[in-house]
């Protein structure tokens, strides 16, 4: 539901986001009391000390004060616990709940200060016990109000400013906000929103230079934030209610689909095209796209041999055998490049760990195994790569013999155009050809250097036209339809599992934001039953939960507009949305330009349940698919775990070791397969 109103402005937190935070208090005031009630019988009110008389008071008032507290935690937990998301009716008396709870501090306050004076200057003679136990409540007193600050802080919201309320209400709940106070008022607020974003970036960022590159991209990744969640009031736990329901409705679904039903994807690869070729050259080059990343992913990757194959390497000095460029200036990023590569150091032309925002780290290396020059870029590791990361507007990228709009992602088109510039403008390309010029050219990259790699390809692919780019786990929104098309006669992208990445776009991103509003609005359970069925079920799986809805005592033209319970989940109109009794996909909003992933994509899916045993042991299924299977986010456990580059490399090395158990009989068979 939207921010609480209390102390006249809106915060980051709804009437039903206090049953955690209440019942964990609760406890620990109702153990605090029954500790101060056996001090207080022990002595049975006779203190023979000095101070004796402060000390009675300080404990008969802590035992009222506590005692007040305790019941104001009761009625806060019980009456959060009431109503739904989006009907926060039996919530009503939640601020005045909250007023009174802040009254409370001021005792407490005074007794804090009470014990501590009686602490440090009349409890000489006292029982050394007792004076510990004042202690420790002095203690837990002090640390509960900071805790307490550090909770007001974290839920401010600087946009928290109350909204004026909506107007009548029109017969089907319909608001006129395309009045001129509307609009102006919305210009506003989405002006503030901007500035507050670009804030928090650059306290985040604080440790960044604030040059005129940093400047700019602060600002066109906190415009995309602040139109991404300017139109609706959803606080983050009415996020991860819905990402829990979302990912039980997505269970359910994926289980209950009949196989009759099952679509099979049509290869968009050319005929005869061998997969378990392209599966043993896919993992060959993972080996590189993971090594690109150095050190941390090798001792990730192996955390009780590496520290002692690096230990002899690193601190050694190697300038004169490579051309290497910044940022490692202890050798243990390109120590651990030789060791994942198994190169050696004359194999490698240019080497460079220079990392800033749109310039992130590769190298370029000979494969004589494979006889390429391959080209291997980074994906993100450092904050710079991030902001490179989130700069996800659209960047024209015009390509010769190309028909239709050609654009792509601008943060990583940038980072592609500074790579190009080095290998051509630099001649870094020219040496590796020259020792090896019946090599071919291949470019690869995982994540970030996926999405690089894909847009670096499609550069060189007019002067290298026998170019190879393999791009794992890819971002989703990178090209538009036209290069997408044009970047499948050359490059596969590796997709594993449910990784979200590949399916990260700012259409997807919007469709997510709608069903959540759908699911958290239509679901009749309060928020904290949400959360604990959903933690339960990621913890420990079961079957999806039935939740019930409110459908069906409400009528249908009430659930297709943005006026749901007593208060509008959506402050705005935005483009993208359209009704939440709407299923579209993403493709009908006209909100964002759509991006696609690059070239024909190999999809790796694990063969059998979907929870399994902790040392169960995985196989793995690979089929051709198409950039329609990437239309919807998945939520998973695994959507993080599959994008991890020691996962797709384990995924690739186990269907080449083990092809005939693992491969899908439609890729052998063209039988079909489940559609993800």
């Amino acid at each position: 539901m939207p921010g609480m109103v209390v102390f006249g402005r809106r915060w980051g937190i709804a009437s039903d986001d206090l049953v955690f935070p209440g019942c964990f208090e609760l406890l620990l005031r109702v153990i605090w009391w029954i500790g101060t009630m056996i001090l207080f019988t022990y002595h049975k009110g006779d203190f023979g000390c000095n101070g004796g008389g402060v000390l009675h008071t300080y404990l008969v008032g802590l035992l009222v004060v506590l005692g007040l507290i305790i019941l104001s935690l009761c009625a806060i937990v019980y009456v959060s616990a009431q109503g739904t998301i989006t009907n926060p009716g039996a919530r009503r008396s939640m601020p005045a709940l909250v007023y009174l709870r802040a009254l409370l501090y001021i005792p407490e306050l005074v007794w804090a200060c009470l014990g501590a004076a009686w602490v440090s200057d009349d409890s000489q003679g006292c029982d050394p016990a007792t004076v510990g136990a004042v202690i420790t409540a002095v203690v837990t007193s002090w640390i509960i109000l900071l805790f307490t600050g550090l909770g007001v802080v974290f839920v401010f919201d600087p946009m928290g400013s109350p909204r004026p309320q909506p107007g009548p209400i029109e017969p089907l709940g319909v608001r006129d906000m395309e009045s001129s106070g509307g609009t102006q008022f919305l210009s506003t607020a989405r002006s503030l929103a901007t500035k507050v974003w670009e804030c928090r970036l650059r306290l985040l960022c604080c440790c960044l230079p604030q040059d005129e590159s940093h400047r700019a991209a602060f600002s066109s990744i906190s415009k995309l934030f602040s139109d991404f969640f300017s139109d609706t009031d959803l606080v983050p736990s009415d996020i991860a209610a819905g990402l829990a329901l979302l990912h039980q409705e997505q269970d359910k679904m994926e289980r209950s689909r009949d196989p009759e039903e099952i679509v099979s994807h049509s290869p968009s690869s050319p005929i005869g095209q061998d997969l378990q070729t392209e599966l043993e050259k896919a993992a060959h080059c993972m080996e590189f796209a993971a090594a690109v990343y150095g050190w941390p992913l090798y001792v990730y990757s192996n955390p009780f041999t590496a520290p002692c194959k690096l230990g002899g390497d690193c601190c050694r000095t190697r300038a004169a055998e490579y051309d290497i460029i910044g940022g490692d200036h202890l050798g243990c990023h390109f120590s651990s490049i030789l060791q994942t590569t198994s190169l050696q150091y004359r194999d490698f032309i240019y080497v460079s760990f220079h990392n800033q925002i749109y310039e992130i780290p590769f190298f370029v290396a000979l494969d004589h195994k494979r006889e390429a020059v391959l080209v291997a870029v980074r994906g993100t590791l450092s904050l710079k790569d991030v902001l490179t990361d989130l700069s996800a507007e659209c960047e024209n990228l015009p390509v010769e013999g190309v028909s239709g709009a050609c654009y792509a992602h601008k943060g990583m088109c940038q980072a592609a155009g500074y790579i190009y510039k080095k290998l051509v403008n630099d001649g870094i390309l020219s040496q590796a050809f020259s020792i090896a010029p019946e090599y071919k050219l291949v470019v690869t990259g995982h994540s970030l250097g996926a999405g690089t790699a894909a847009l670096l390809a499609i550069l060189l692919r007019t002067s290298f036209p026998t170019l190879q780019c393999y791009s794992f786990s890819p971002p989703g929104g990178l090209l538009s339809k036209a290069l997408a098309d044009y970047s499948k006669d050359f490059v596969v992208s590796v997709v594993l599992g449910k990784d979200l990445v590949p399916r990260l776009s700012i259409p997807n991103m919007e469709d997510l934001k709608r069903r959540i509003l759908k699911i958290v609005t239509n679901c009749n359970k309060p928020k904290y039953r949400i959360l604990l069925q959903g933690c339960w079920y990621e913890v420990f799986g079961g079957d999806p939960d039935d939740f019930p809805t409110e459908m069906d005592t409400r009528r249908e033209e009430q659930l297709s507009q943005p006026l749901l319970g007593e208060e509008s989940l959506v402050i705005r109109h935005s483009s993208s949305y359209q009704s939440l009794a709407s299923d579209d996909s993403p493709a009908h909003t006209a909100a964002h330009l759509p991006l696609f992933p690059p070239g024909r994509i190999l999809h790796i899916t694990e063969d059998g349940p979907s929870r399994r045993s902790c040392f169960s042991q995985v196989r793995y299924r690979a089929d051709w698919s198409s950039e329609m299977a990437f239309r919807g986010i998945l939520i998973s456990p695994r959507m993080l775990v599959d994008h991890m580059p020691d996962a797709v490399l384990r995924a690739l090395n186990s269907l080449c070791s083990d092809s005939p158990f693992s491969l899908c009989p439609s890729s052998l068979n063209n039988n079909p397969h489940t559609s993800m």
